[in-house]
């Protein structure tokens, strides 16, 4: 494989802290989060879509903590995930401090909104005390009433300095182990945000662009802010916001980390747009084999190419592909060489088992190699 430069991403330093155990910022892989959606206080529920959400990956899941019932409740919830929790919280500072007795690893909260400087104090307190790191939270919707009269609108710079402000807080108690946010639904006033916090602070930054809208459309939104920020080599973390369910911000989430070359996870499916060249339905054959492939962890490609104008050339790129031919009669393609046919009955079983069967073969490879260096 040749040296190709243009793709280096040369990575913010950023110092690292520990949410439970899972690290962030640092040379830490970047990690996708997500949200529930489930009123907290139904445990059983919350569990549930946790379950679903670790089934798709997701490294931190944050959970909203509004009320005394959802802090009772996170402590069963707390014990069944397999990830770190993070419990969000707002206003009420007495939740902050429940939440910490109740296992969070991490604190979401606004220390501007928490009151007096002594409930600040008592919540730094509860998360030194159980080993909590805290999220600062600055968001374009709900600015200080003094910055939104200073600057007369949310911008850059109002961004900035609330989480600045927030920031001083923390570190005038003594209290270093946190990330910083400063999400905006307009992705343009999120990226210059976190341009210019970036180059004033070493501490990890959670990127998302906050309200980014529907499943396509937030997408869209998250994936060209977002995946700016981590082009640049700003990030450490991500939350894809979506008015989706929570296993799918984080499908979208790992997707944005693969097409940069950050993280891979899965299967990177590489297929064409189909055209009346076709030889098979491409889009229903892509649709079916994403849906059928999502337990696949390992990371390797598969391309899906409708006929041979590109296909041969794709499919030598991939571990495994597949080119359209006439009457039902497709090439298959193993580590990018013509291996055999495979009829349109066939096609959709077949390739999910060389696909099971090749990642069962990598994975082998990576735990003999891991034995040996020991």
């Amino acid at each position: 494989m040749s040296v190709r430069p243009w793709r280096d991403i040369i990575r913010r330093k950023s110092r690292q802290i520990m949410v439970g155990d899972v690290p962030v910022g640092g040379d830490a892989p970047v990690t996708v989060q997500t949200m529930t959606n489930t009123p907290t206080s139904d445990a059983k529920a919350t569990i549930d879509q946790i379950r679903r959400c670790e089934e798709a990956g997701v490294d931190i899941i944050r959970v909203s903590c509004p009320d005394v019932e959802s802090t009772t409740a996170l402590k069963q919830i707390v014990r069944a995930s397999r990830v770190p929790i993070v419990a969000d919280i707002h206003f009420h500072y007495k939740r902050a401090l429940e939440a910490a007795d109740a296992g969070a690893a991490c604190l979401r909260i606004n220390p501007g909104n928490i009151g007096s400087e002594q409930r600040v104090q008592e919540v730094i307190n509860a998360a030194k005390a159980n080993g909590c790191s805290i999220r600062i939270g600055v968001n374009a919707g709900s600015l200080e009433k003094d910055l939104l009269e200073k600057y007369g609108e949310p911008c850059p710079d109002a961004l900035v300095e609330s989480a600045m402000d927030h920031i001083r807080i923390l570190q005038d108690h003594d209290f270093h182990e946190f990330k910083v946010a400063v999400k905006a639904s307009d992705q343009f006033l999120a990226v210059a945000a976190y341009q210019q916090l970036a180059e004033m602070v070493d501490c990890p930054l959670h990127l998302g662009i906050t309200e980014a809208g529907g499943f396509v459309a937030g997408t869209v939104k998250s994936a060209i802010g977002i995946g700016s920020l981590l082009w640049f080599g700003i990030g450490d973390t991500i939350r894809v916001s979506l008015s989706a369910e929570p296993e799918d911000e984080v499908r979208v989430g790992f997707e944005i980390l693969k097409a940069l070359g950050i993280r891979n996870r899965g299967v990177r499916v590489v297929s064409c747009p189909s055209c009346a060249r076709q030889g098979f339905d491409v889009i229903r054959t892509v649709q079916k084999l994403e849906e059928r492939l999502q337990h696949i962890r390992t990371p390797m490609s598969l391309s899906v190419l409708g006929c041979v104008v590109n296909g041969p050339g794709e499919a030598r790129e991939t571990d495994i592909g597949i080119t359209g031919g006439g009457a039902g009669k497709h090439m298959v393609y193993l580590s990018g060489v013509t291996d055999h046919h495979v009829q349109d009955a066939d096609m959709i079983d077949h390739i999910v088992k060389l696909v099971e069967a090749k990642a069962a073969e990598i994975d082998a490879g990576e735990a003999t190699a891991m034995e040996a260096a020991e």
